[in-house]
């Protein structure tokens, strides 16, 4: 029997969707990722094909606006991509995970506004999915300002929570009404949507920066479950399964970041989120600051050195001569481990984005949970831009913001040094008791010229 037009949408789909699975699957190592990416490209485009190889014939007179659409979209998305630094890939991540989040919503919007769809549960499939990502979308490019320093401050004002509640409450409200029929115009479906925008913009406005990791891998997830709903609605096997897979591991990402920063899930969406406590009282002690020259002695002549990076690291764009300084101190017989904390930088990853960039090869790069025991036999901890992943007091002080929080275990070296552009609070204003430990040393400057400065020091030495 020959495959009918509908029989090769649905195979192409499911071929798709598993190239989707494939790929993630790859993604989760390092070893395989970038193959991994391919994968999933793959099935993307295998989809977008199948979907304009068999479109109905309804959808032929815009065919051309799709396929100019589609021509616009990539061009950009082409353009950015390679120009985008690897510095401000969090905040292109976050638009993207934004744009995924507003198609999703325009689906459900197009649905619902020409009141067409007359099953209860696609109806109601649209009303859940448009709500995700409509909050997806606005609370993606206010993450995206912030992180791109468009907007400054967070806000927070008193009895903020039960705004967002009313807000989120109305929302609800007006999504039963449109489900239940109540209403046959079109203002109890407008005011849906402003409702749901209104509560992605009001949830992550006061949101600080330090939890951006967070954030963005929760946006991800919703992005995700918005996309399956709609392909629920749309009865598009590709995006359902795509959208399941990507919610699901979003939701799982999001679970190891709050884990890592000391939250429960709960807390995250619901609690005080990203709000910071002026309380954890004053650490005291001098900060004691060290030479270039002296710092690369002490590495050359160590057995083992461990490099901690930050998001110093990121904004210096000083990968390159971390990995320099690190072959270095190789050749001199040091061994040398980089340490990654699951919440360092501005995205998850982050920091192994940019040690990949740099040709860190895999094996010299550990997390949390693998490096801790090793920083007590290490020589020297070199801490490149990193505050709160590295702050003792997250063992030791119960009145600190961050106590409870897995620390990577710097203060456990014999010696510790720290690059930091000057004496102040890192990002998320909570003082360091790390700098003013007896072993902590001081080398104060931008991370790119103090790392320079080691490689010559090095160099000196032999």
């Amino acid at each position: 029997m020959p495959f009918s037009t509908a029989m090769l949408t649905q195979l192409s789909y499911l071929v798709a969707a598993a190239l989707f699975i494939l790929g993630l699957k790859r993604m989760s190592s390092p070893l395989t990722a970038v193959s991994g990416v391919r994968w999933a490209g793959a099935g993307m485009l295998l989809a977008t094909i199948a979907t304009f190889a068999f479109v109905s014939g309804a959808l032929q007179i815009n065919l051309v606006l799709m396929l100019t659409a589609v021509a616009v979209g990539g061009i950009i998305a082409w353009v950015s991509g390679k120009r985008v630094a690897m510095t401000d890939m969090p905040q292109m991540i976050a638009l993207y995970n934004g744009m995924g989040g507003g198609a999703a919503a325009a689906i459900a919007a197009v649905e619902l506004y020409r009141g067409a769809e007359t099953n209860l549960v696609h109806l109601a499939m649209a009303v859940i999915g448009g709500f995700i990502g409509s909050v997806s979308f606005s609370g993606s490019l206010i993450a995206f300002a912030k992180l791109q320093g468009l907007i400054k401050k967070s806000l927070r004002f008193g009895g903020q929570k039960i705004v967002n509640l009313v807000i989120l409450l109305a929302a609800v409200a007006f999504g039963v009404m449109i489900v239940a029929g109540y209403d046959s115009g079109l203002p109890a479906v407008t005011l849906f949507f402003v409702c749901a925008l209104l509560l992605g913009i009001a949830m992550t406005l006061p949101i600080g920066g330090a939890d951006m990791p967070v954030v963005i891998s929760l946006y991800n997830a919703l992005t995700g479950l918005a996309v399956g709903f709609e392909g629920f609605v749309l009865d598009n096997a590709a995006m359902i399964i795509a959208g399941t897979v990507v919610g699901a591991a979003g939701t799982l990402l999001t679970q190891l970041m709050a884990k890592a920063m000391n939250r429960s899930l709960g807390n995250v969406l619901f609690a005080n989120f990203g709000e910071t406590s002026s309380g954890g009282g004053t650490v005291t002690g001098t900060q004691k600051a060290i030479e270039a020259s002296d710092a690369g002695v002490m590495m050359a002549y160590a057995q083992k050195v461990i490099i901690v990076p930050g998001y110093g690291l990121a904004v210096a764009q000083a990968q390159h001569k971390v990995w320099e300084l690190a072959q270095l101190l190789i050749d001199h017989g040091v061994q040398v481990r980089f340490a990654i904390h699951p919440v360092a930088g501005r995205m998850p990853g982050h920091m192994n984005v940019l040690l990949a960039e740099a040709g860190v090869p895999y094996d010299l790069i550990s997390d949390l949970d693998e490096i801790n025991a090793e920083f007590e036999t290490a020589d020297v901890a070199l801490v490149i831009g990193a505050n709160d992943v590295v702050n003792p007091d997250a063992r030791a002080n119960k009145s600190s913001p961050i106590y409870g929080m897995p620390i990577l275990n710097a203060d456990k070296a014999k010696n510790v040094i720290v690059i930091k552009r000057g004496q102040g609070q890192g990002f998320s204003g909570i003082d360091n008791a790390l700098f003013v430990l007896d072993q902590t040393r001081m080398l104060y400057g931008d991370a790119q010229a103090a790392v320079g400065q080691l490689i010559q020091a090095v160099k000196a030495a032999g």
